[in-house]
């Protein structure tokens, strides 16, 4: 079964291009030319995947993304010009699952469609306890709502998905490497210290000011939550 495609970028020559690789390879491709049409056809249609360009008139790439993950889990790529760590933070905060900078080669495109394809595959089948418990954390997998101690906190879903790996492996150093590969991809390019952001960023939401964080540093190798 052909693999649906939304292509939201401004660009007409690279979206041009994007199309007919795309099609040449057997993904069946719909092209939106601004974010408003872009997030409207990704609201309304069902994709496989959503390649979506950061700089868009209208509605701006990260806002397209935000929205569409209010309602859908659909994978997305962000393509954009900017490559500061900042700006894959921003991009990859706002919900993308993956990032690639312009001028990128198709092949490289075309790879990472494919893994993030195959990790999403990989996930659906697998089957997991719904709700993972740490101490006054409770973290349900299949709303992706977290509660500390009665009270629901809001991550965004490398957040979530962060949070998740390190209760799921309780007890066992995780590090900067191995966090990488399975949350932002092992073919990613996001630096390892985009790790320590959003464990920064983690502990400012689930932790009490004054008190021991639940995420631990190990020194030289990585992060753990101790039970």
């Amino acid at each position: 079964m052909e693999k649906k495609v939304l292509v939201v970028e401004d660009e007409k020559n690279l979206a041009r291009f994007i199309e007919l690789e795309l099609l040449h390879e057997g993904y069946s491709v719909k092209v939106a030319g601004d974010g408003r049409e872009g997030l409207t056809i990704a609201l309304e249609e069902t994709f496989d995947i959503v390649l979506l360009d950061l700089m868009l008139p209208s509605l701006n790439g990260m806002e397209v993304c935000r929205r569409i993950r209010q309602t859908k889990s659909t994978p997305v790529i962000m393509i954009t010009a900017k490559d500061g760590v900042m700006d894959r933070v921003s991009g990859l905060d706002s919900g993308a699952d993956d990032y690639i900078v312009k001028p990128f080669a198709i092949e490289e495109l075309l790879a990472r469609m494919r893994a993030l394809t195959r990790r999403t595959g990989d996930a659906v089948q697998s089957v997991q306890a719904s709700v993972l418990e740490h101490k006054d954390l409770i973290i349900n997998t299949d709303s992706y709502r977290v509660e500390k101690a009665g009270s629901e906190i809001s991550l965004t879903k490398k957040e979530f998905d962060l949070l998740r790996m390190l209760v799921e492996n309780e007890n066992v150093v995780l590090t900067r490497d191995r966090i990488l590969e399975r949350v932002w991809g092992y073919d990613s390019e996001v630096e390892t210290n985009v790790v320590d952001v959003y464990i920064r960023h983690l502990r400012h939401k689930i932790d009490i000011p004054g008190e021991q964080s639940l995420i631990e540093t190990v020194r030289g190798a990585g992060y753990v939550m101790r039970i």
